[in-house]
């Protein structure tokens, strides 16, 4: 390894844990080395595609991020805050910024470039347009997006991980059956990893002229929150009607993903003691959580009493409002990559898709109490006053939604999720534990947010 390369992978074991995509924020970094690497323009901005492994402190294991590096005899100013250091008399930078680099990525895929381990995949019969400009959308957490255009939208994968990536396995499967839930897929980055087929990026439609559902929740919310005597169904954003929709939209994806992939059964035991392993987790985690771990483990039992196996399915796997967007036509579910703490494995894996359902019925609750938070109405893991208006308010405006979602749900799938009580009600608290330790390591202000929910849950 040549000094200059040494220099860089120090720079970059300084800028990596700066990035909103990071995922082990809170984790001591011991080591950053190169996995592997291809250059993908030689000419200034010259471009290399690097997969850093960065090992941890905590003996945890290794991660594996892709970074398009850029470098530049000197920065224009749109980029200087992408800037990752100088290496000998350049800039590195992360490229995918960078327009000239975002535009050769598209060529690239249009004319299906390989690369040593990388390769740029057209879909089938598809005719990608190599005349647009990309641009970054900012609205990510956990991978990067380049817009081309009104057109296209590239997503690069930032935590990169040997196998297929769900979200390129599903939108494909559900292109094959001619889904309208989905942004039809036109092409792919693919390669290796560790000797593995693996996932860089997924070229789709862009849907333009939309609207995310967790800001059209929020805007509903805000709506009935500033109207003084005005109940969830008289104000002018109520939300339910879309939530009607959205439950519908779901159903339907659900369907399709049965009949692109079939379904399979599981037994309740093996479902209730991955919630108890990861309720263990979370509770190392998060000490919050102690006081809870008895009633927790309740429902997680009551789910192992069930009598049938239960019904599993590939599903979205992280569903919540910032999943979906609404378009003109009607609403789209979008990032089926699952939660991305989860390993590959396990996201991959058929599960009930009443999990969808539950995280679905979580956003709602987390949207409304976000709101709350956001008003300076309710602070804490409890209410301080419960005959408070605006939390009664902000409480109807979820049960109204998570009912309407569910009826919509039930008019498409043929049966109401509310009837399975005992796993819908579970699944919730699973994932309100989830949302605890991704709080706790990203947003502690956000912390009492989840837990407010699991008390409520519990209680109820």
């Amino acid at each position: 390894m040549t000094p200059h390369s040494d220099v860089l992978l120090d720079r970059l074991a300084e800028w990596l844990p700066r990035q909103r995509w990071f995922a082990a924020k809170g984790r001591a970094i011991s080591r950053v080395r190169l996995a592997q690497s291809v250059r993908l323009r030689e000419a200034e901005p010259n471009a290399e595609l690097m997969v850093l492994a960065v090992e941890f402190g905590d003996g945890g294991t290794t991660e594996h991020y892709q970074v398009l590096v850029g470098r530049r005899d000197r920065l224009p100013a749109e980029l200087e805050h992408m800037v990752i250091g100088p290496v000998g008399d350049m800039i590195a930078y992360d490229g995918v910024w960078d327009s000239e680099l975002a535009d050769d990525l598209l060529n690239a895929l249009a004319t299906g470039r390989q690369r040593d381990w990388l390769r740029f995949t057209p879909e089938p019969g598809e005719d990608i347009p190599t005349d647009l400009h990309g641009r970054v959308l900012g609205a990510e957490q956990s991978n990067t997006s380049i817009a081309y255009g009104e057109l296209l939208l590239l997503k690069l994968f930032r935590k990169v991980a040997p196998g297929i990536n769900p979200d390129l396995e599903l939108h494909r499967a559900l292109r094959g059956v001619g889904s309208q839930e989905v942004a039809p897929v036109r092409g792919a980055i693919e390669g290796t990893l560790d000797g593995e087929a693996a996932v860089f990026g997924v070229l789709q439609d862009f849907a333009a002229n939309s609207a995310e559902g967790w800001s059209m929740a929020l805007i509903s919310i805000r709506d009935l929150l500033a109207e003084a005597d005005l109940r969830a169904d008289e104000v002018g954003g109520d939300f339910a009607g879309e939530a009607t929709r959205l439950g519908k939209t779901v159903a339907v994806a659900h369907l399709e993903l049965v009949s692109a992939l079939g379904s399979g059964t599981v037994a309740p035991e093996v479902v209730a003691q991955g919630m108890r392993e990861r309720l263990d987790r979370a509770l190392l985690v998060v000490p919050e959580l102690s006081e809870l771990s008895s009633p927790l483990r309740s429902a997680f039992d009551a789910v192992a009493g069930l009598a049938e196996p239960l019904v599993t399915q590939r599903i979205h796997g992280d569903l919540h409002l910032g999943q979906t967007l609404r378009t003109p036509q009607g609403w789209l579910l979008i990032d089926f990559e699952g939660e991305p703490a989860r390993p590959l494995a396990e996201r991959r894996r058929m599960e009930p898709a009443l999990r969808d359902v539950a995280g679905m019925l979580r956003s709602f609750d987390y949207a409304a109490y976000h709101q709350l938070a956001e008003w300076g109405e309710w602070v804490g893991p409890t209410d301080a006053d419960p005959e408070s208006q605006l939390i009664w308010r902000a409480e109807e405006w979820t049960a109204r939604n998570r009912s309407a979602f569910c009826e919509g749900y039930a008019g498409a799938a043929g049966h109401d999720p509310r009837d399975s009580n005992v796993l819908l009600d579970a699944l919730e608290l699973d994932k309100a534990i989830y949302e605890t330790v991704y709080e706790t390591r990203n947003r502690p202000t956000w912390l009492s947010v989840p837990l407010r929910s699991l008390r409520r849950l519990l209680a109820s």
